[in-house]
């Protein structure tokens, strides 16, 4: 455990926590997981499935009809995710408190899973001191293993699951990432930065040694390449990818 933690706190990308990570929790029997990030409408809603941010060890053609096609909005352990935190086992969630049956589309996001070899595990959605943000893990069982015995799985070994998944996730919360196919340049990211930090056009130019033009060029192309329309819209997409890390005043 030790060993481990160690190399967790010590991944200096995503992709190497990621790989630590499924190594470690494959061990416990849920081969499959995936885990995101995404903004949130305030109406209890996903926000651009573009925006997701997702680590995944499903095919690619799970993940890919997962997120793009939104089964997951229509999820009802997602939507479960999306008004709770905590961990919680697929045989709770799976119905929503209060609704039966299912509706027309949590049934076909469930209907995606089973044609994948899914029907049983655990999800993890993760607290944010943010109220438009949220975080889950999705732990996948190997297949064969039914839900009562991951229910039984977790009964004895869920405390640690569910500490080894936060401590990930703190993690992956601090790290930069190349997932976006928003990607920002280095001289894109880093006015966005001191536009984030308060600073005004001049005073960037002055820090950068170029010219006023110069960055409102890069200001320009940040925003087009995050397909928003002001500035402020672009700091804090580039800051919830993890493209800009920006200190709070």
């Amino acid at each position: 455990m030790n060993s481990y933690l160690e190399s967790l706190i010590e991944a200096q990308t995503l992709d190497d926590l990621w790989e630590l990570h499924v190594a470690r929790i494959s061990e416990f029997g849920f081969g499959r997981m995936l885990y995101g990030f995404t903004r949130v409408w305030g109406d209890n809603r996903f926000g651009n499935p573009d925006d997701i941010v997702v680590l995944s060890n499903h095919p690619e053609a799970y993940t890919n009809g997962f997120i793009f096609e939104e089964h997951y909005a229509r999820s009802p352990i997602a939507q479960w995710a999306l008004q709770h935190s905590g961990p919680i086992s697929w045989s709770r969630a799976q119905i929503p408190t209060g609704q039966s049956p299912l509706t027309k589309e949590q049934q076909e996001a469930l209907d995606f899973n089973k044609e994948h070899n899914i029907f049983a595990g655990y999800t993890i959605s993760f607290p944010s001191d943010r109220s438009r943000e949220k975080s889950a893990m999705i732990l996948t069982a190997d297949v064969g293993v039914t839900q009562e015995e991951v229910d039984a799985l977790w009964e004895t070994h869920g405390r640690t699951i569910n500490a080894l998944c936060t401590i990930f996730h703190l993690k992956a919360q601090s790290l930069p990432h190349s997932y976006s196919r928003n990607l920002l340049t280095k001289r894109q990211r880093e006015v966005l930065e001191w536009v984030g930090d308060g600073k005004t056009t001049q005073d960037i130019a002055t820090i950068m040694g170029l010219k006023p033009e110069t960055i409102e060029k890069h200001l320009r192309l940040a925003r087009e390449a995050l397909e928003v329309e002001t500035t402020t819209q672009a700091v804090l997409k580039a800051s919830f990818q993890k493209q800009i890390f920006v200190v709070p005043n």
